[in-house]
């Protein structure tokens, strides 16, 4: 997947040097987590970040496409600035990452404190497949499926 324009913004692959501007907008990263900066370096480098961007360029969100989850596709980061939520970017991203999907399966998770991510994964259809204790202490991490039909809608369209 090259670009996709929608409404003005833009989701493309991340280059490397990318890496730092999407640590800025990244709350974690951008608070001094090392080990969130140092994943969005690699993540870039190995050519998993589809940044979305607005129209002068500026990435306004990121998500991070890999496939070591059982050699399925999953969805390992999805982070929207925090000036560029509420406008439909995290759903941009959400799109993008179906499409650029090569495995039949497309996977996610998020924490159960997550609120504004769940809400983002049911309204895509994506169903509730497990729920797993243990990851961060008292806050459940919950799997997540995008619809097959999405996927192969996403196949359909050029991919």
């Amino acid at each position: 997947m090259n670009a996709e324009n929608l409404s003005g913004q833009r989701v493309d692959r991340a280059d490397p040097s990318d890496w730092t501007a999407l640590a800025e907008l990244d709350p974690v990263a951008a608070a001094g987590d090392q080990a969130r900066r140092a994943g969005i370096r690699r993540w870039c480098a190995q050519g998993a970040v589809l940044v979305a961007r607005d129209p002068a360029g500026r990435p306004l969100g990121y998500g991070v496409l890999e496939y070591s989850f059982f050699e399925q596709g999953f969805l390992t980061m999805l982070t929207v600035a925090p000036g560029a939520r509420r406008r439909g970017v995290g759903a941009r991203l959400l799109t993008a990452v179906e499409r650029a999907c090569t495995t039949t399966k497309l996977f996610t998770s998020t924490n159960v404190s997550n609120h504004p991510v769940q809400r983002l994964l049911q309204r895509a259809g994506w169903q509730p497949t497990g729920l797993v204790h243990g990851l961060d202490e008292g806050d459940p991490e919950l799997f997540y499926l995008c619809p097959s039909a999405r996927l192969r809608d996403a196949a359909g369209a050029g991919r």
